[in-house]
This record gives structure tokens, C-alpha cells and sequence, in this order.
């Protein structure tokens, strides 16, 4: 018999799995796995570096365009860091729509996890499944910026502006006849709380039809019971969170032990799972998304009973209502001066971290005492679980690394910042 050596191969960027932006160096033998070098810089964001040279306000853009799929929760850590060196303090009814936000992202994050984790393995439906779903958070996201990715909702002292009171409608056109367009809006004739009200009853039964597809699908369970097991020791030293840590089955959630905002004020479980495998990190975020749903029901009662201010009402960090700009000069000096120059922070430094859908996404800020910062550093997610990638395909099949990359959940916007 000749020996057999060892080989390499790149595996992406352009692979579907690898999602246009991830090149895989892997060493073979034969189909087996001796190692993984993946290799970044493809997709080359420089927020961090951008952040010195813009006033803070003008980086909340940014945020939303590190994590692609998790635009609000970016904005949310960024912003939380401004408020603990400014001292804001932050309206009731404001915390809540950033709760409620925060929870709609974690759910349209984690749709778009399984679908394309699922895609990626080969199981086509789920894909369309769950963009189905996407369509009408992606509606509520896009009724409160007017943008349906790069939100830029979240400001300083709270967000930029109150729930709609309508929904925006179909019309017809020619891709839908009247008929469709009634069915189309049949949830749309009330506020926006109204249509998510809506789809929060409908969307257990919804998570139900994933489930069927999945969970007990003897091929699902081929691709990812026992594979890429990470233990629950190892999970703390390679710096997992999120999925990632409680996954290997260590109970570590940040809404829960170290609460911001409104978070404990709310009623909801920790999933937790036992095995640390692929599979098991699949089973928590579907119960993620169920117990996401229960937080979002808490925050439309909450919204829908307490009015009130959605901004501080401090005109050094927050614009004057447009009325009193036009016909108060001190308003319209106020508005002038925060739109060109900003607002100053005080000398000093502050982190602050939120319950990414990823895991821990932190941002740790230094201020000089001028109106950007000096320092801006972003504790990714993604970035300590793409670097355990080689230790955890090593011994796997060439198959098993698709099944890595999606239980991983990484988007390269935050890795490479």
C-alpha cells in the first residue's frame, strides 16, 4: 500500500457554506480532519477605527452593519456604554422598546440561523420556513426607522422615536390581485403593538412546523448529534457564550445575571443543554426563540397600558422636538450644534455588554473629554467561536465542518471589525 499523506485544501471563500466570506484552510487525511486554519480579512470592516474619526452619534450606523442579522442589539451596547460615562438615564417606556426590539432581533437572528443551518446540511424547507417569518419582523423593524436591516433606532437617552400607530399596507399591484392584498393586511389594520401581538400567537405554532422537519429527523440527527462536542470546561477557556456556552450546559445568560434595562422585570427560563454538540446548541436556540416570544408578549402588555417619553429630555444629547426648533432660537442653536458638532463625553472609560442572539457582544469605550471617542473596542461573539473552529472539526469528517460553521452562527461583520 502507498502511504498516504496529508493534504490541504481551501475550503471557501466561495463555498455556500462559507457564505461568500470565511476561507477554511483544512489539512486532510483522506476525509478526516488533522486541522483548521481559517483565515479572515475578507471582509475587512474597520469599525473600530472608522469610530475615532466620527462624533458618537453618527456610529450608531455602524453598529447595525457588524452584525447583519442583529442590527438593534449592536446599536443597544454601544449606546448603553454612552449612557454610563454621560450618567443618562433612560425613560421606562423606552427601556421596553429596546427590551421588545432586542428580543424581535434575537428571533429574526436565530430564523436566520436554522434556515440557512439547515440549508447548508441539506434540508431545503426549513430555509423557506423561517424567511417567511423574517418578512414580519423585518415589517415591525422597518415601521419604527423606516429601514428594514440598518435600523439606527437606538439613540443615546432612549430611541429615536414611539411606536407607529399604523401599520403600513399592501396595495395592489401586479403581483397581487385584491384578494391577496386582503389577506395580506388582515393583521395590518391596527399598531404596530397590534401586529406583533399577532404574530406572537401565531408563532409557536410556527416554531412547531420547524420542529417537525427537524427534530426528530433521523438525517438532522445523522449531521449533528455528537459532532464538534465542546465540554463545559473548555467552553469557559475558549470564551464561548451565548448558544455557544449554555450549549455545553453552563447556565450563563446576562439578562439573567447581570440584567440591564428592563430585563428584570421579565419572566422567562434559560435554556440549558447537556451534551454539548451541535444538536443541543440547535435545541436552544428553538426554545430561545419560544421563550424571546413570551418576553415580546410581557413588553406589548407593558407598552400598551404606560405612555410616556421615549427620550431624555436633556437638548445636549437629544435634538428639541422639530416645533419648538422652529420657533425658539435656543432650540434651534441646540439642534445645530448636535447635528454638526455633537455632544462632548467626559475623560474616562466604560464597557458595557448585552445578551447578544450570539452571546456576549460588549463595547468598551475610552473618552478623552472630546465628541468622539478615543478608543472603541467591540467584544465580538463570533470571534472567540470562529477561533475554536480548529479544535472543534479535528477527528470530523470534510461533511462535518458545514454542520460546525452553522451551529457557530458567525456573521464575518463582527469578527472582522
Amino acid at each position: 500500500m502507498a502511504e498516504i499523506n496529508s493534504y490541504t485544501i481551501n475550503f471557501g471563500p466561495q463555498h455556500p457554506a462559507a457564505h461568500g466570506v470565511l476561507r477554511l484552510v483544512l489539512e486532510m487525511e483522506g476525509e478526516v480532519i488533522l486541522r483548521a486554519d481559517p483565515h479572515i480579512g475578507l471582509l475587512h470592516r474597520a469599525t473600530e477605527k472608522l469610530a475615532e474619526t466620527k462624533p458618537y452619534n453618527q456610529n450608531i450606523p455602524y453598529m447595525d452593519r457588524l452584525d447583519y442579522v442583529s442590527m438593534m442589539c449592536n446599536e443597544h451596547a454601544y449606546v448603553m456604554s454612552l449612557e454610563k460615562m454621560l450618567g443618562v438615564k433612560v425613560p421606562i417606556r423606552a427601556q421596553y422598546i429596546r427590551v421588545m426590539f432586542d428580543e424581535i432581533t434575537r428571533i429574526l437572528n436565530h430564523l436566520l440561523q436554522l434556515g440557512t443551518h439547515a440549508m447548508d446540511v441539506g434540508a431545503m424547507t426549513v430555509f423557506f420556513y423561517t424567511f417567511r417569518e423574517r418578512e414580519d419582523l423585518m415589517d415591525a423593524y422597518e415601521a419604527v426607522s423606516g429601514a428594514r436591516l440598518h435600523a439606527a433606532y437606538y439613540r443615546v437617552g432612549g430611541v429615536y422615536r414611539d411606536l407607529p400607530e399604523s401599520m403600513p399596507k399592501y396595495e395592489e399591484s401586479k403581483w397581487h390581485n385584491s384578494k391577496d392584498v386582503k389577506g395580506l393586511n388582515s393583521n395590518r389594520h391596527g399598531s404596530l403593538l397590534d401586529f406583533l401581538e399577532d404574530f406572537t400567537e401565531r408563532f409557536p405554532g410556527l416554531i412547531d412546523e420547524y420542529e417537525t422537519l427537524l427534530t426528530d429527523n433521523r438525517i438532522w440527527k445523522q449531521r449533528t448529534v455528537d459532532i464538534a462536542i465542546v465540554s463545559p470546561e473548555r467552553a469557559l477557556q475558549l470564551g464561548f457564550s451565548g448558544p455557544m456556552l449554555r450549549g455545553s450546559g453552563i447556565e450563563w445568560d446576562l439578562r439573567k445575571k447581570q440584567p440591564y434595562e428592563v430585563y428584570d422585570k421579565m419572566d422567562f427560563d434559560i435554556a440549558v443543554g447537556t451534551n454539548g454538540d451541535c444538536y443541543d446548541r440547535y435545541l436552544i436556540r428553538i426554545e430561545e426563540m419560544r421563550q424571546s416570544n413570551r418576553i415580546i408578549k410581557q413588553c406589548i402588555d407593558w407598552l400598551r397600558k404606560n405612555p410616556g417619553s421615549v427620550m431624555v429630555d436633556e437638548h445636549k444629547i437629544a435634538p428639541p422636538k422639530r416645533e419648538e426648533m422652529k420657533g425658539d432660537m435656543e432650540s434651534l442653536i441646540h439642534h445645530f450644534k448636535l447635528f454638526t458638532e455633537g455632544y462632548t463625553v467626559p475623560a474616562g472609560e466604560a464597557y458595557a455588554a448585552v445578551e447578544h442572539p450570539k452571546g456576549e457582544f460588549g463595547v468598551y469605550m475610552m473618552s478623552d473629554g472630546a465628541n468622539k471617542p478615543y478608543r472603541l473596542k467591540i467584544r465580538a461573539p463570533g470571534f472567540a467561536h470562529l477561533s475554536a473552529l480548529d479544535e472543534m472539526s479535528r477527528g470530523h469528517m470534510l461533511a462535518d465542518v458545514v454542520a460546525i460553521i452553522g451551529t457557530q452562527d458567525i456573521v464575518f461583520g463582527e469578527i472582522d471589525r
